[in-house]
């Protein structure tokens, strides 16, 4: 149950898809004067070391935000992300990745609230040290339970605004399945918050059913949403010519945003085909963008 470590995965094509999502988002809703609340119901450990045993065993990162490095001239969501991920960083070479709480609270105003939940007992630890040099008082609160149940109870927030992400690894099967009862949950406590869905697309039905659901989810409860997904490379496995099966990793992933802010798909359309430049990896690499309601 607890296998899955992000520290492998930290800075690939998946967190540059989420991230600059999630940095366009903060950015607009940090405009309004009043408190936000926001929730990650999978915080992970809120750092990451590019340059350590994890991040370098898979080398995602270098397929992923380190090819941004290369990039001129880059759409303004992402060249925002790309900004926020240097900040973290001295000199040209990114060393550490920030996880969304490290985001999250880079682009908070003091009055706003952060709500970390994380449920592996290693990265919980690992956030909560790291958390704790921030020296942030109350404005971040860490959990170590279930992110899917946790939220309940900041929902509604006391100034009646929230971003709520939700990014589980779905190596259990019915994560697939709980996303989309917190989301029907989430929209009954409080309906006007904005809940971003991170999830993989790989070859599996519960994979390619859940975006079908929270489009349905959305569309009966009359709010708007927003679907962009980025592929880098074909999900087919592959045969050695020693007869061994090669399995391409992810090669894509897709987020899913109910009452997303009403900027956010201007900022995404010159941004996502520059990903698909930057970060494809064969002839398969593509984008989607689709929005309703």
């Amino acid at each position: 149950m607890f296998s899955y470590r992000h520290a492998f995965h930290a800075g690939n094509h998946a967190d540059v898809l989420k991230h600059t999502v999630l940095v366009a988002m903060l950015r607009h809703l940090t405009e309004k004067d009043a408190a936000l609340t926001v929730l990650d119901t999978h915080a992970g450990a809120g750092l990451y070391r590019l340059d350590g045993d994890y991040a370098q065993t898979s080398g995602e990162a270098a397929d992923g935000v380190l090819k941004l490095a290369s990039g001129t001239d880059l759409a303004p969501a992402l060249a925002d992300y790309a900004s926020v991920v240097a900040g973290f960083n001295t000199g040209n070479k990114a060393r550490v990745y920030p996880g969304s709480p490290f985001i999250a609270h880079h682009l908070l105003r003091g009055h706003d609230r952060l709500k970390l939940f994380e449920l592996h007992p290693t990265d919980a630890r690992t956030l909560a040290g790291n958390i704790a040099q921030l020296e942030a008082g109350r404005q971040i609160a860490v959990f170590s339970e279930d992110g899917f149940e946790g939220v309940k109870k900041f929902l509604p927030p006391p100034a009646r605004r929230a971003l709520l992400l939700c990014d589980p690894s779905y190596e259990i099967k019915s994560d697939y399945a709980r996303v989309a009862a917190m989301v029907t949950d989430a929209l009954k406590r409080f309906a006007t918050g904005t809940y971003a869905v991170w999830y993989p697309i790989i070859p599996r039905p519960e994979a390619h059913d859940l975006p079908r659901r929270l489009k349905t989810l959305a569309t009966k409860a009359g709010k708007s949403w927003l679907h962009a997904t980025l592929t880098v490379k074909s999900s087919k496995i592959t045969v050695t010519a020693a007869g061994q099966e090669q399995r391409p990793g992810l090669p894509a992933s897709g987020m899913f945003v109910i009452n997303p802010p009403h900027t956010l798909k201007a900022a995404l359309q010159p941004a996502l085909p520059q990903m698909v430049a930057l970060l494809g990896q064969d002839r398969h690499a593509a984008f989607g963008l689709e929005s309703g309601g």
